[in-house]
This record gives C-alpha cells, sequence and structure tokens, in this order.
C-alpha cells in the first residue's frame, strides 16, 4: 500500500479505529513493533509477568500460559502476542472472533499448530458460542473432539494437539463468557500510556522511519496521542507527511500543531468524533444524562463503536461521566468546546 492509498484509508476510517487498518499492516508499521520485551516501552507490571511466566515456561520446557489482554484499542496487545510468540520462539497464527464463523475454522487452525506455536485471537469476546466450545478441551487438555453420526449412533472421537498458547484480546471483557474468561493462566489489563512513554515511543519509532524530530514536536505529538501508540505511530506518519511537503523536513512543535490541526486533532487529542459525541450530549439533551443508544442514533454511529473506540479516553481524561441513568458532560467538556457553564447543573 502507497502512502497516499493509507492516507484514504485513514480519511474514511478516521484516526480512530476499533482495530487495526489495512495501514497498519504495511511494512513500515510492523517494523515499529518491538519483538523483545526488552524493547517494550510502559505496561512494566504487564511485561514484568511476561518476562517470568515465559523465563519459567522456557526452563521447564512447555509453552506459557494461556493469555488474555483486556484494554482499550491499539495499546499494544497484538505486539505483544508478537513478542511472546518471538520469546517462546514459536511460529504466531492470528486470527479474531468474528472470523472463526464455524467450529470447523478453529480445528482447521488448531490441528495445524506445532508444538510452542501462538494462536492469537483479536476481539475474542465476539467468537461465536458454537465456536468458543471447541476452545475449552483444546485450552485445558490441548485435545479436539469431533461428533460422528446422530442420534443412538452417535460417536465421539479425541484429537491430540500439539502444546500451543493461546493470547486473547479483548475490549469487552464483560462480554466474555465465564467458562472462557476462567481458562486464561494470565489475565493482564492493558491501560492508555503516559506522555513521558508515549515520547519514547515516538522516539523510537521516528528513528526507525528515519524521521528527525525535536524535543517539543515529540512531546506535542505524545500530547495529542490519547495515551495510545497506535495512534501516535499514525499521527506520527502524518506529520512526517505534512514536514516533508510544508517544512523543512524536521518534526517540531510548529509542524505538528499545524498537521494535527490538518487532520482536525486538538490540544486534547480530540478528533471531529468525540467533539460531535461532546456536542450531541450538550446540545440535544443539555449535557445528560442520556443513554448510549440515544447518543449512537443521534450521531447515526455504531454504539459498540462509541463504547469501544470513543468512551474510554473522553472517561480517561474526565469530559464525560457515567452514571446509572446515562452519559454525562464534565464541566470540563463544556469549557473546551466552549460553551457557557451552567453551575445549577453541576452544583
Amino acid at each position: 500500500m502507497t502512502d497516499n492509498e493509507g492516507s484514504k484509508a485513514l480519511d474514511r476510517k478516521g484516526i480512530l479505529s476499533e482495530s487495526s487498518l489495512q495501514v497498519d499492516q504495511g511494512h513500515e508499521i510492523l517494523t515499529l513493533r518491538p519483538s523483545q520485551l526488552s524493547d517494550y516501552i510502559g505496561q512494566e507490571e504487564v511485561v514484568e509477568t511476561l518476562k517470568i511466566a515465559i523465563e519459567a515456561a522456557l526452563q521447564r520446557k512447555e509453552p506459557i500460559d494461556h493469555v488474555l489482554f483486556h484494554g482499550p484499542p491499539g495499546l499494544g496487545k497484538t505486539t505483544l502476542a508478537y513478542i511472546i510468540a518471538n520469546e517462546m520462539a514459536g511460529d504466531l497464527t492470528v486470527t479474531s472472533g468474528p472470523a472463526l464463523e464455524k467450529g470447523g475454522d478453529l480445528v482447521g487452525i488448531l490441528t495445524h499448530l506445532n508444538e510452542g506455536d501462538v494462536l492469537f485471537v483479536d476481539e475474542i469476546h465476539r467468537t461465536p458460542k458454537s465456536v468458543e466450545e471447541f476452545l475449552y478441551p483444546a485450552m485445558e487438555d490441548f485435545a479436539v473432539d469431533f461428533v460422528f453420526d446422530k442420534g443412538v449412533h452417535a460417536r465421539s472421537h479425541r484429537y491430540r494437539l500439539k502444546g500451543f498458547t493461546l493470547v486473547g484480546a479483548t475490549t469487552r471483557v464483560g462480554l466474555l463468557s465465564a467458562p472462557l474468561r476462567d481458562r486464561f493462566g494470565i489475565f493482564r489489563s492493558v491501560d492508555f500510556y503516559s506522555e513521558y512513554d508515549l515520547v519514547k515511543i515516538i522516539r523510537r519509532s521516528a528513528m526507525l522511519l528515519e524521521v528527525e524530530i525535536d524535543d517539543e514536536g515529540a512531546a506535542v505529538l505524545a500530547k495529542r496521542s490519547r495515551g495510545t501508540p497506535r495512534i501516535a505511530n499514525r499521527l506520527l506518519k502524518r506529520v512526517r507527511d505534512y514536514t516533508q511537503i510544508r517544512a523543512d523536513g524536521v518534526v517540531s512543535k510548529g509542524s505538528v500543531e499545524e498537521a494535527l490541526s490538518l487532520e482536525g486533532v486538538d490540544k486534547k487529542g480530540l478528533t471531529s468524533l468525540d467533539r460531535r459525541y461532546i456536542k450531541t450530549v450538550i446540545e440535544f439533551y443539555n449535557g445528560g444524562p442520556v443513554g448510549i443508544e440515544a447518543i449512537a442514533a443521534t450521531l447515526q454511529e455504531e454504539a459498540d463503536t462509541l463504547v469501544d473506540v470513543v468512551e474510554p479516553y473522553l472517561l480517561k481524561i474526565g469530559l464525560i461521566t457515567r452514571t446509572s441513568s446515562g452519559r454525562k458532560a464534565s464541566e470540563s467538556a463544556f469549557r473546551h468546546l466552549g460553551f457557557r457553564v451552567q453551575k445549577k447543573m453541576f452544583s
């Protein structure tokens, strides 16, 4: 994919997306992924847990326990799966819950895994129930059960699998069934990154992309990256393009601000969809509380997109609050978008 095609894909999808875009699978982005835990920046507790588990598994010469990562999109869950496979010297097979439509799809993948391989299932909470049931014996006993014939002639056959590790990723851990969740040995939450860690990620990515960036430019870019490495890398590429054509080739504070203004990303990292979401709550529903389905209907967006992609960051920075009766815009949200604060609403 060319840079121009990648830009068009981002224009259609926006800076935010529930999952990786095609542009994220390009050579440049894939080379930005660290291949070892020692190169991974941020998520210190998660990294330490994995270091211990991997070292212990290698000493015992057995696969690492099945791992479940949960958290908002773009925080490195897929990257951690790549690292686990690399550290365990196994091959990585990548799929997603919605792609596993039938039990046969999953069985075909499982039977082709070799000893020590890693199977990564993104959006694992969207795996159909009929497929999920094949995972239970596969995760516990490294086996899959086939049933032949029906009725009184029914008979089952157990096919032994080679020892593998299942790495699951989900943005909606509450939608994961209890039987599946309980079969993961390592269960870790992946949280938003600090600006300090994002600056280090941006500097590393800039070095790999051969982009010159100064301290102020990296700091501004980190501040507007929503605490998310995936977004930081996408924005870095857009700023690189802008600097190459409209500036002197060095990414500075000024070029970052100009490029991101063109992308519709404001000082807090909010995109046009974020601002439309907040404006809807304020203008149509007097600041809330309002249900997510009503907001989605007004915006003509999927409720799941708002819950998985938009809300986590707005909740994190305190622009939106969740109450038992719905979503409310905070006082800082009114101020950020230039609305007059009505004190009686917050008294």
